[in-house]
């Protein structure tokens, strides 16, 4: 698990959040498919009406994050979101400038482009870590410096975040609205803002029905978790 830093929430004073009508349920047993938005902007992913409401507070630059993904992914959908048993919601917890960017670029789109985003940027993580590991100077000083949108746009840029996305068919054009988008960015930093009023230190965290969890960072200790609701 690694530690929570808020210090991105000073970029956003006096944007405004929109409201986001969530999807309509899909069909019983297509619950893979069923995503609707909450009305603070976070994705939900499964059935409306399943007995256990699962919440992940994830950053896209926890690299324990990245091992949960790959880990948990697969076995939690097969076994409890594609029966309808869990319905799982992403909150977001931004930590830095290529955290925000990469949270930007996930919820480009419709919600239901949300969670193969998702999975995309955590997916490769060390890919496009190891091109923050190895940046420059000069690179660092745009990522930090200057105009909010043109730092997030910087960075999609040196870090190759333009060209994933365009295996998911997003053009520049779009991205690049979506990064510009001041009730995004709102969104985003209040649900930052909630994991602190949550309780949440550190990433991966999980709320079972509104319940954090504790010592559960990983698949091993939630599957156990997730087992005995069952």
């Amino acid at each position: 698990m690694r530690p929570i830093r808020f210090a991105i929430l000073a970029l956003t004073a006096a944007l405004s959040i929109g409201a986001t009508k969530p999807a309509a349920p899909a069909p019983r047993g297509n619950w893979l498919t069923t995503v609707a938005v909450s009305p603070n902007g976070s994705h939900l992913l499964g059935n409306p009406a399943a007995p256990v409401k699962l919440v992940e507070y994830v950053s896209y630059t926890c690299s324990h994050c990245a091992h949960f993904q790959r880990e948990a992914e697969m076995p939690l959908q097969i076994s409890y979101v594609q029966p309808g048993k869990v319905q799982v919601e992403v909150r977001h917890l931004v930590r830095d400038p290529i955290d925000m960017t990469v949270a930007m670029l996930t919820n480009c789109g419709t919600p239901a482009r949300f969670y193969l985003n998702h999975s995309l940027f955590l997916r490769n993580q060390d890919n496009w870590m190891a091109r923050v590991n190895s940046a420059s100077e000069a690179q660092r000083a745009r990522w930090n410096n200057g105009d909010t949108v043109a730092r997030m746009r910087a960075i999609a840029g040196d870090l190759g975040f333009y060209g994933m996305m365009a295996q998911r068919g997003y053009d520049r054009q779009t991205l690049e609205r979506c990064l510009a988008d001041p009730a995004m960015t709102k969104r985003l930093v209040a649900q930052t803002t909630r994991a602190q009023t949550d309780g949440v230190e550190g990433t991966p965290s999980f709320m079972i029905n509104g319940v954090l969890l504790t010592a559960t960072h990983d698949w091993q200790s939630l599957n156990t978790q997730l087992q005995a609701r069952f």
